[in-house]
């Protein structure tokens, strides 16, 4: 989980549409929905904002699954097309009909980290297509993402009000290792800056990563936010690609095939 003791509980890059921003998420700045309108915002049914996700395909938003694990599609919302969460009158909100979590996750930090909510309705908002195997040099240490969110501003900060986004470079495997016992490279890698500073933080959980217009990672998990030596922790999405196509190109329940 993002961060690993933290966002079980509270379980942000290329022309962004950047707007002005009056707060800072972790080194982060505010992020225009209309130039990223596959991001989407995770609630419990009674509003309170905890994982992003990603639209990637009409009906489906991919997330993590330390997102859903113990929940009801019922009792979740997926929140699109709105970049303040105060603007009711802004996006769309919709309940999930149906949550797949990969069968072998048990917990974030060891792999596995996804989920796909499916939706009964088509969101009128483009989907980001997902990182394929072929897209290794997409995860080669140096390469810039952009990660974004609606997580807190600092460790034990308040969530953003706004969607928010960071720059973070791709970090060496070995640097992942050394920094987390835990972390498998086959399945994650980590990004941001050996003293910290900019990174994603609790909230943040299943919002994507994204280079050269993919989604090449999700936020998993870390320890506490913008650490010295403690990066962010993301799933390798190119590894589950496989795992993923069966169910994100898949028709939601009841559809009819013309």
């Amino acid at each position: 989980m993002r961060r690993l003791l933290v966002l079980v509980l509270c379980a942000l890059l290329a022309s962004t549409g950047t707007a002005a921003a009056g707060e800072q998420v972790i080194g982060g700045e505010r992020a225009s929905i209309e130039a990223n309108p596959w991001v989407v915002y995770l609630t419990d049914d009674h509003g309170f904002q905890f994982c992003g996700g990603t639209i990637v395909a009409p009906t489906k938003v991919l997330t993590a699954a330390h997102c859903t694990v113990g929940r009801s599609p019922g009792e979740l919302r997926v929140i699109a097309g709105r970049e303040d969460k105060q603007d009711r009158d802004g996006g769309v909100s919709v309940t999930p009909a149906d949550i797949w979590v990969h069968k072998q996750y048990v917990s974030a930090d060891e792999g596995e980290d996804v989920a796909v909510l499916t939706l009964m309705k088509a969101l009128p908002y483009t989907p980001l297509p997902i990182a394929e195997p072929t897209d290794r040099a997409l995860y080669l240490a140096g390469t810039q993402l952009r990660a974004l969110g609606w997580g807190r501003t600092s460790e034990n900060g308040k969530t953003s009000r706004y969607l928010m986004q960071a720059t973070l470079p791709v970090l060496p495997d070995t640097y992942c290792a050394e920094a987390y016992s835990q972390f498998v490279k086959t399945d994650m890698f980590c990004a941001g800056y050996e003293d910290g500073k900019i990174d994603t933080c609790q909230g943040d959980s299943g919002g994507p990563i994204v280079a050269e217009g993919k989604l090449v990672g999700v936020t998993s998990w870390g320890e506490g936010c913008a650490r010295r030596g403690k990066p962010g922790v993301y799933v390798r999405i190119s590894r589950y690609a496989k795992d993923l196509h069966p169910v994100v190109d898949a028709p939601p329940p009841g559809a009819v095939e013309r």
